[in-house]
């Protein structure tokens, strides 16, 4: 990772400048950056990437309601890692892997501040991973990195700068489930701007790709995604569009398929089926899915969810009289 990168998190990026990233990254040679180490550094062997590697493998997987433990000690294994990277003094092999490790410590950081509605840091932190991917020659992390960068856009309303980034990412990454998690996002951008054609090609092709993954192992960042996310991102996608039937099917469909391990996203798929009972007017069934998905939020600590739900409000105060509606909105009120 470059000395400057840590300059990048106090400072704010625009739309257009995250689009001029990801162009300027899709144009660059994939060759790792050899670079010297820093002279007079402390040495660092491969006994201790390996800890670090362990250590991080470790507190990555642990349960979501375990964030408020592991999250301080994430954050300090990044610092940790960073200062090696910068300041210490290895061989290719071990800067290579110091990159990687930097590269997906980057991304997790970034993904807990995002989860708190810390936008700008979690901007920051992608972006620094971005860096270290590239140091390290990793194009697929710098692709899911900049996947990341255009969840965040799109989340925030902002889906053209979504796809163009998107776009971009896809011009690199290279392992099957990488691009189809990549084509999902997009599909999921071009239905917010109205695009049936477009999205219905990034579904297929997010569809294709998944099963083409079959059998192999597949990049720890996206190890999670399986048939329940296809299906409900597919139908977030129909719901855009407008084809609620389907979508609501879709997103029922998907959350039945996701393991119990994965908690956070259920909240989320909750959230999702609310909104679709919503627009096929069964305000009493997307109330109970809200209210749900409220539970698996406060439990967990996934203060993304409670915002999803409290999006909702305003069409809940459509059906006052509608069993449960009322201290749906007493809970989400703020």
């Amino acid at each position: 990772m470059e000395r400057t990168s840590r300059r990048t998190f106090l400072t704010t990026i625009s739309s257009s400048a995250l689009v001029g990233l990801a162009t300027t990254w899709a144009s660059t040679d994939a060759q790792a950056l050899v670079g010297d180490p820093a002279p007079g550094g402390t040495a660092v062997g491969e006994e201790l990437v390996a800890l670090l590697e362990e250590t991080s493998a470790r507190l990555t997987v642990q349960a979501t309601e375990q964030r408020q433990h592991t999250a301080p000690l994430i954050d300090a294994l990044l610092n940790t890692v960073t200062n090696l990277v910068e300041d210490g003094r290895y061989n290719q092999p071990v800067k290579l892997r110091l990159h990687a490790l930097a590269s997906t410590l980057s991304q997790t950081v970034g993904w807990h501040r995002f989860d708190l509605g810390q936008h700008t840091e979690a901007s920051q932190y992608w972006i620094a991973g971005l860096h270290a991917a590239h140091g390290g020659g990793d194009r697929d992390v710098g692709a899911a990195l900049l996947g990341d960068l255009a969840y965040q856009a799109a989340w925030r309303d902002d889906p053209r700068t979504a796809v163009n980034i998107l776009e971009r990412a896809l011009s690199g990454a290279r392992h099957p489930a990488a691009r189809s998690l990549l084509h999902l996002r997009l599909a999921r951008s071009l239905a917010a701007q109205g695009e049936q054609r477009a999205t219905f090609r990034a579904l297929a092709a997010a569809e294709s790709l998944l099963d083409a993954s079959s059998g192999e192992p597949m990049p720890s960042w996206c190890s999670w995604l399986s048939a329940a996310d296809l299906a409900v991102d597919s139908g977030q996608a129909l719901l855009d569009l407008g084809d609620t039937r389907r979508a609501h099917q879709l997103i029922r469909e998907g959350k039945k398929l996701l393991p119990p391990s994965r908690d956070k996203t259920r909240g989320v798929f909750l959230a999702y089926e609310a909104r679709s009972h919503l627009d096929l007017r069964e305000p009493e069934q997307a109330a109970a899915a809200a209210r749900e998905a409220l539970q698996v939020a406060e439990r967990i600590g996934a203060p993304r969810c409670v915002n999803l739900v409290r999006d909702l409000a305003p069409a809940f105060r459509a059906y006052p009289e509608v069993y449960g509606v009322g201290a749906l909105l007493d809970r989400v009120a703020v």
